[in-house]
C-alpha cells in the first residue's frame, strides 16, 4: 500500500499546482496579496478551501485505483505476505477449485467491483456536488 500510495502523489501534485494557480489569479486573491495579507494566510483562507473540493474528488477516485492495484498485486502474489488476508489472494487461491466451488471465487470478485465502483461513485457525487457548473 505505501508502494501504490507513492505512486499516485504527483497525480495529487500536478493537481495541486494546477487548481492553486487557477486560485491565485482570481481577483480577490489579488486585492488580498496586494493590501498586505501573508502568503501563509492567503493559502490557509483562500486557495485550501477552493481547491480541497478538487483534492477529494481525486482521492475518492484514486482509492478505487488503489484497491484494484493492490487485488492485482496480491493476485500476482507480489503483495502483502502470505499470512494477510486479501481481495486478490482469494481469487487467486479459489482459482483452483473455480469449478467445485464458485462461490470462492464469486465473493472477492464481488467485493472487489463494488468497492472500486463505490468510489468511483463517491466520487462522481462529490463532482456534482461541488462544482456547480
Amino acid at each position: 500500500m505505501v508502494a501504490i500510495s507513492i505512486a499516485t502523489v504527483p497525480a495529487f501534485v500536478r493537481l495541486s499546482r494546477a487548481a492553486t494557480y487557477q486560485v491565485m489569479s482570481l481577483g480577490y486573491v489579488e486585492a488580498a496579496r496586494v493590501s498586505g495579507t501573508p502568503r501563509l494566510a492567503i493559502a490557509w483562507r483562500h486557495v485550501l478551501p477552493n481547491i480541497a473540493p478538487v483534492l477529494g474528488v481525486q482521492a475518492s477516485v484514486s482509492f478505487g485505483i488503489a484497491i484494484l492495484a493492490e487485488a492485482g498485486l496480491s493476485y500476482l502474489g507480489l503483495g502483502s505476505g502470505p499470512d494477510a488476508p486479501t481481495w486478490g489472494r482469494m481469487l487467486r487461491e479459489a482459482q483452483d477449485n473455480l469449478f467445485n466451488a464458485p462461490a470462492l471465487a464469486l465473493w472477492p470478485g464481488l467485493a472487489i467491483a463494488i468497492a472500486t465502483m463505490g468510489f468511483n461513485l463517491l466520487g462522481d457525487g462529490l463532482r456534482d456536488l461541488l462544482d456547480p457548473a
